[in-house]
């Protein structure tokens, strides 16, 4: 694992922050129970983890559903609806998975494995990180009650990484709830969903027939406790709202608040404690490659050449303690570290671009940037992403839109050109961006895109893997489906009150409770 595991973990808990907004009055109401009032950075899209791969639909629904296997602190595989970890056939290509005995679902029975070759079954059809590992299964199967076989057509070294992401959830369900769209949310984790009213809150209950596992807690994995009967996962979209929150005491979390926040928060520690969080991610700008005028390679390339990102980080984060620019995906130190293509970085050379956009062929057409204001980096990245592009003789149409709106757009290929979003950064290549999968808001495939994967994905020798995936990064360089801006820490703060929570990329709020 990487040498660095620990800050990834720690890099999780972003921006967020609540103020003068009253909670809605029917959470007001209910005073008498244990609870804690959590405000998100916007309304998720759905509740449906499998169906979008938004940060925020991952953090709120892991309290009601499970994955086979979850990640510990240091980025390793664990399982958890799963007994153990797998038993895997010497060429790699059969997994048998034992399920834990007596796991209960939340509506009241006990789940099988029939339950889980149906959820994942579901999630090979609904998630783009589910259909990229379909293309690699040969069969899928109940072997008995609690026994599930896979059997894959070649060696895939990132299905478990696959199976544990929080973020387009391979989660399991119960088999009978399964449906397009799902309109039961029946789970086995530590909470059950309750009642969701748009725009003002998402409510989680206490599961009393949670089967924890026997571990000490770890990371995503081991014994988890739902201490608090209640959490309200609240949208509150304006940043500075979510700071003046957290600095009234209304909410126990605020989740991704501004850089420029931090003295304010630094100097209230008797109200709230903010938490910096080293190498959370990497801010992307991803390309439509399908149609619209990014489709053409050549125009693409000269759109590279003329964005300079260590300006966009600089009016994203601002203080430079909050972003580092570098064109390498992975840290320096880390196992899949490379510097191939990374000559193609932070160009900024308006004249350049200019002339290459015109032997491509571009004709001044607008390049239409789907952008939001919910992560505040993003809008301000975008915002210098524009004039760099209009120095280099481009038309630009920046559309600002709620994030829910923006994960919803993005889906559709006739609306934009590029958009910006941004991904943790994981110790697996696999597991993000989504664009490395297949079917993904943008539709990168190539034959070269492929050659290189699938060379990366069927290599299991984890230091062969590691020069292979330099070779990914070179093809991503030169056909720039995606831009990986550079990378970010993040900001957000808990209340002093709070108890037992732990900084993850997916913040979780099981075996976390309130000071009596």
């Amino acid at each position: 694992m990487m040498k660095s595991t620990t800050a990834l973990l720690r890099r999780t808990v972003l921006l967020m922050s609540m103020g003068a907004a009253l909670l809605p009055m029917a959470l007001q109401a209910q005073t008498a129970k244990s609870a804690l009032n959590l405000a998100m950075v916007a309304e998720p899209q759905t509740l449906d983890p499998m169906a979008s791969s938004a940060d925020l639909v991952g953090t709120i629904m892991q309290h009601v559903y499970e994955p086979l296997f979850t990640f510990d602190a240091k980025w390793n595989v664990v399982p958890m609806l799963a007994e153990a970890m797998p038993k895997v056939t010497a060429d790699g290509k059969q997994y048998t998975i034992t399920l834990r005995a007596g796991v209960q679902l939340h509506s009241g029975r006990e789940l099988n494995s029939e339950d889980v070759v149906a959820s994942l079954k579901r999630w090979m059809e609904v998630s783009p990180r589910g259909k990229a590992l379909a293309k690699e299964v040969d069969d899928l199967s109940a072997k008995g009650p609690l026994v599930v076989s896979i059997t894959l057509k070649n060696p895939y070294a990132p299905l478990l990484p696959q199976l544990a992401l929080p973020s387009g959830m391979a989660a399991i369900m119960a088999k009978e709830s399964i449906a397009q769209p799902l309109k039961d949310f029946v789970g086995t984790g530590p909470y059950k969903f309750k009642e969701r009213r748009p725009d003002q809150y998402v409510l989680l209950t206490r599961f009393d027939g949670y089967s924890a596992r026997k571990e000490a807690a770890n990371g995503y994995g081991g014994k988890k406790t739902a201490v608090v009967e209640e959490l309200r996962f609240i949208p509150v979209p304006n940043a500075n709202t979510r700071v003046e929150g957290a600095l009234a005491g209304q909410f126990q979390f605020a989740d991704l608040l501004p850089i420029e926040a931090l003295p304010r928060l630094e100097k209230a520690t008797d109200k709230v404690v903010p938490i910096m969080t080293p190498s959370f991610g990497f801010p992307y700008l991803v390309f439509n490659t399908k149609e619209g005028v990014m489709a053409p390679l050549a125009v693409r390339q000269a759109v590279q050449v003329a964005l300079g990102e260590g300006e966009m980080l600089a009016a994203g984060f601002g203080d430079t303690r909050f972003f580092t620019a570098e064109g390498n995906h992975f840290p320096k130190g880390t196992p899949f570290y490379s510097a191939a293509g990374v000559d193609k970085y932070n160009e900024r050379n308006p004249a350049k671009a200019k002339a290459a956009a015109a032997a491509a062929g571009y004709k001044g057409d607008a390049i239409r940037i789907l952008t939001s204001r919910q992560y505040d980096f993003h809008y301000n990245m975008a915002l210098i992403m524009a004039e760099q592009l209009k120095k280099a003789g481009f038309k630009v149409d920046l559309n600002v839109v709620d994030w829910a709106t923006l994960v919803q757009r993005r889906n559709d290929s006739k609306l934009w050109d590029i958009y910006v979003t941004h991904s943790g950064q994981f110790p697996e290549p696999m597991l993000s961006p989504p664009q490395l999968g297949d079917g993904a808001p943008g539709w990168w495939s190539t034959p070269a895109k492929q050659a290189a994967l699938s060379a990366l994905n069927q290599e299991t020798n984890p230091a062969k893997r590691a020069a292979l995936w330099g070779k990914v990064q070179q093809v991503v360089y030169d056909e720039v489906p995606y831009i990986n801006v550079g990378k970010f820490n993040s900001l957000s703060a808990k209340s002093p009150a709070l108890e037992g929570y732990t900084p993850a990329t997916w913040p979780f709020f099981w075996n976390t409770g309130l000071k009596k």
